[in-house]
């Protein structure tokens, strides 16, 4: 912060008022240690803000010594003799007698770390004096008391806040979201730690305040009381159970603030974790009181501005089952989480509960309520589910190394299953972006929420209906617009027998009929607003017509058939000169250069000449989270693949020097890039076309012909293994895939393997080990170290590989549902199975009628359960893994992985796995290390 400014100061010793002296002579005579401070400042002018005005406040002390007396020593600045005094340093100066900070209700100040710095030293030094001030009137001045507790004789305004005392939380007035124009605040708590500001609980959330500098949250009458401007409460505990004056609010370290009687009392009174706003932290609970049916819900805030309760609620199903449901308005219900199974320790629909080395869940039910609550087992991880103004619920982890927030799990998973998410006459569209637009003949009814992603106010007419405007009377009745391929709104009224037009009719006669459809099951209308309408792909075999009724003067008249004719007569003489632009254009086309290569073979392609190979990107592959793959011809007829990227943010510059990069890797397991195309905000790599597509399409076919037997598999394993060992150890820098799978390993003519989008993976320096990256990859294969937050290594892909391999054995998903309704995960018996040296053979996919050698079978297996080790450390390097392929290198029977849930015997329920001894850890160690020590010795065993 640099200063510019003028402070009007006047010297005054109260100990010799006749002694008119210099600020340095003056207090040379002091031996205190206390200062007393009075001022009043004129103006400010801050070099990075407006110029504010500041009034005169009241007497403040600045406490070096709490034993020495106040009569010692004290400084008097009032209004009076001008002294001049510009500065132009930073507060660096400062920083050496700065350590702690000391604050009072309303100044920052700081006070020195030992005793040995007296009041003499600091008014030896006038800069200091003035810098003191300096940081009052800093706006990054954070106020804050030193303790996390507000007592009765303490308040909270402005800026203050208190802090717990591990500093994770925060308490104090904000603003969400960007509306810094907005002069809504509140009361709320947020992380200490977590740079992105993330409010998890709020107060007031209903009654915003105006000014927080005239508001206060204090202790009143036992309880703790936000107070408005004009000293109105506006929010309290409401808590009736006493009236003591020694109540206390503590802010605790897992981010419950709790009113105790008194600092020393263990019993709540009230606490924030039984109050939760939108977040469920650990530790809390979602609850339904039996005896008073009142649940403690998440609610989701209006829209990322306003914390206001929106429609969206996540609570515990009352009616007895013990689920989870989300509901719309309180009313209707679109997502459960299956009932509680006490054995398995999960909800049955949601199958990521598995990862229970991240939480620990629990299900609590007896005679007075039933909740939930769940707790980390590594504290470190700073981890939060929220309902979301989507209307998901949504469990994100802190990445510090991203410095964001990454998404883990949502349900539900996609956002058009969420009810009314697109509020009246809106129709969600999954495929589109946004999600929502109105239907023809309708707006949004307030243009400033869509702007804000709140979508739930739904849209409006443009025009009023004929039999809703008298004036329209003489006028065309109503007419509807065929809206093909699309989800029907629910609450449709059954109409019996008739034809369309006659359905048509129906709806016609009652103005209240917004809409009708007619199929094979009869005729059904809708009375009121539409909601729930979803947009289908033209090819969806779900979707259905419906009929939306409109003005008459929406659609096309007979009175407009002379715009019609001059409008056609326009768009011919246009049409003619576009086809003589195009004819001049295709014939520069021709005389265009080839084009040219870079860095060896690669070949820079220009966008057209991508767009006419693709037939305008008629005839898509696949698609995944970099974007869009087209099948193309190029002029030699050979096939390309077009990758069309999304979310490029890399300039052309670096754009181009990462693929030349990536251009230059050369290996028969991957897959080979010819060229790109980098055109404005236009990146696209061309690649060999694969005509046996994906491994995915083989080994999930229920189809005979595409089943891949056991040396196609074994082979595939091999040569994959081997493409992702050159990228980890041969390549001049270190690339991490980030997203082993099925779908990135594709087949050539002859199931030769090729690894495909590695060249989109993080690139690291040789020089380093790690790399510090966001979250990516494909649930089901990512490796735990993602989900915590820590920096990734090479091993995370050898996890997925570990995963990917059971799938080769299985034949099927490792995650899949059953017909019991029961979800089963494969490396959960495998891994068990395997262990016990039990019988492998029982693992194969039952399509392959148990021909495969048993002893690549195992050791295929063995490797799997080696990959899919907890920690990175335990786990082989991918050369390892193709030397135990190839034979070089023996493998012994691995440990169970903790995070893996095992088989207690019967098959049909699961436990969580979780014990795991320090010998058997050393031992695991032990393994690895052996086996890579034996590798590079020549030797052929990993032994235990």
């Amino acid at each position: 912060m640099i200063f510019h400014g003028k402070v009007d100061v006047h010297v005054h010793d109260e100990h010799s008022r006749s002694n008119q002296c210099s600020m340095l002579t003056q207090f040379r005579c002091c031996t205190g240690r206390h200062i007393y401070i009075y001022f009043y400042i004129l103006h400010f002018t801050l070099s990075c803000t407006k110029t504010l005005g500041w009034k005169k406040v009241s007497k403040y002390v600045f406490d070096f010594s709490p034993h020495e007396t106040v009569d010692d020593c004290k400084l008097f600045l009032e209004r009076g003799t001008a002294l001049e005094y510009q500065q132009s340093e930073t507060l660096s100066p400062l920083v050496s007698y700065s350590k702690r900070l000391f604050v009072h209700p309303k100044i920052c100040l700081v006070s020195p770390v030992s005793n040995s710095l007296t009041a003499m030293d600091i008014i030896k030094n006038p800069w200091l004096i003035l810098s003191v001030l300096l940081i009052y009137f800093s706006p990054n001045c954070q106020l804050s008391f030193g303790a996390g507790t507000i007592s009765a004789n303490q308040s909270l305004s402005g800026d203050q806040t208190i802090v717990s005392s591990s500093g994770d939380f925060v308490l104090g007035f904000f603003k969400p979201g960007n509306s810094s124009n907005s002069s809504n605040n509140y009361i709320g708590m947020w992380y200490g730690k977590v740079s992105d500001h993330t409010p998890v609980w709020v107060a007031n959330r209903e009654t915003p305040i105006r000014d927080r500098y005239s508001s206060e949250l204090k202790i009143s009458n036992g309880n703790l009381v936000l107070f408005n401007e004009s000293q109105v409460p506006i929010w309290s505990t409401n808590i009736s159970s006493t009236s003591s004056s020694s109540v206390v609010a503590v802010l605790e370290d897992g981010g419950n603030l709790v009113l105790r009687d008194g600092p020393n009392s263990s019993t709540p009174l009230w606490q924030s974790l039984e109050h939760p706003t939108h977040t469920w932290l650990p530790g809390g609970k979602l609850s339904v009181n039996k005896r008073t049916n009142q649940s403690q819900l998440l609610t989701s805030w209006r829209n990322s501005e306003d914390p206001a309760p929106g429609l969206y609620s996540l609570e515990l199903d009352s009616s007895g089952i013990n689920q989870y449901l989300i509901l719309w308005n309180r009313s209707e219900k679109y997502w459960t989480s299956g009932p509680w199974d006490e054995q398995t320790r999960i909800f049955s629909l949601v199958p990521e509960m598995r990862l229970n080395y991240i939480y620990n869940f629990s299900f609590v039910t007896n005679e007075n309520e039933s909740y939930f609550t769940y707790s980390l087992y590594n504290p470190a991880i700073i981890s939060r589910f929220i309902m979301d103004v989507s209307g998901q619920i949504k469990q994100l982890s802190w990445l510090e190394s991203s410095k964001q927030w990454n998404l883990f799990w949502s349900q539900p998973r996609q956002q058009c299953e969420v009810y009314a998410f697109c509020g009246a006459f809106g129709s969600c569209n999954e495929k589109a972006l946004p999600f929502c637009n109105c239907l023809r003949g309708f707006q949004p009814k307030s243009q400033d929420d869509w702007n804000l992603s709140d979508y739930s106010g739904g849209c409006e007419r443009k025009t009023k209906l004929q039999c809703e405007d008298p004036s329209l009377a003489n006028r065309k009745s109503d007419k509807f617009l065929e809206s093909p391929n699309m989800v029907l709104p629910q609450d449709a009224q059954s109409m019996t027998g008739g034809s369309i037009s006659e359905c048509e009719s129906t709806c016609l006669q009652n103005c209240s009929c917004t809409a009708y459809a007619y199929d094979s099951d009869g005729c059904k209308i809708w009375i009121g607003e539409l909601l729930d309408l979803q947009q289908l792909e033209e090819d969806a075999s779900s979707g259905k017509t419906i009929y939306i009724r409109l003005a008459a003067s929406e659609f096309s008249s007979s009175r407009n058939n002379k715009g019609i004719i001059i409008g056609a007569v326009a768009g011919s003489a246009g049409l003619v000169l576009g086809l003589v632009m195009f004819a001049i254009l295709k014939w520069k086309r021709r005389t265009m250069k080839i084009p040219k290569a870079v860095e060896g073979s690669l070949v820079a392609f220009g966008y057209r000449d991508l767009q006419s190979a693709t037939k305008n990107f008629s005839e898509k592959l696949g698609g995944g989270g970099f974007g869009s793959v087209f099948k193309g011809t190029l002029s030699d007829s050979s096939f390309i693949a077009v990758k069309q990227l999304e979310s490029i943010s890399q300039g052309e510059k670096q754009f181009r020097t990462e693929v030349s990069t990536i251009g230059t890797i050369q290996h028969v397991n991957l897959v080979r890039l010819r060229g790109f195309c980098s055109e404005g905000t236009r990146k696209l790599l061309v690649y060999d076309y694969m005509p046996n597509s994906s491994l995915d399409a083989h080994l999930f076919h229920d189809q005979s012909s595409k089943v891949l037997d056991w040396k196609t598999r074994y082979q595939v394993a091999l040569g994959t293994a081997r493409g992702l060992a050159y990228l980890h150890e041969k390549c001049r820098d270190c690339i991490i895939h980030c997203d082993i799978k099925p779908e990135n390993i594709l087949l050539d003519a002859d199931f030769c393997p090729k690894v495909a989008d590695f060249g989109l993976a993080k690139l690291i320096g040789r020089d380093f080990s790690r790399v510090l990256t966001t979250m990516r990859g494909t649930r089901g294969y990512l490796a735990p170290e993602w989900i915590s937050g820590v920096a990734i290594t090479a091993k995370a892909d050898v996890y997925s590989y570990g995963m990917m391999l059971f799938e080769f054995v299985s034949g099927r998903r490792n995650s899949e549902q059953s017909e019991d309704g029961k979800v089963r995960f494969f490396p959960t018996w495998a891994a068990t199975l395997i262990t016990q040296d039990g019988d492998v053979l029982s693992l194969l996919d039952a399509r392959l009628r148990g021909e495969a050698p048993v002893e690549e079978l195992s050791r295929i297996c063995k490797v799997a359960c080696w990959c899919i080790q907890d920690d990175e450390t335990h786990r082989p390097s991918m050369g390892q893994v193709v030397q135990i392929l190839e034979g070089v290198l023996d493998v012994n029977l691995p440990p169970v992985p903790r995070s893996l849930q095992v088989f207690d015997g019967n098959q049909e329920h699961i436990i969580f796995f979780t014990e795991s001894s320090s010998s058997q850890s050393s031992q695991t160690q032990s393994n690895i290390s052996t086996a890579s020590s034996q590798a590079k010795s020549g030797t052929s065993t990993m032994s235990s």
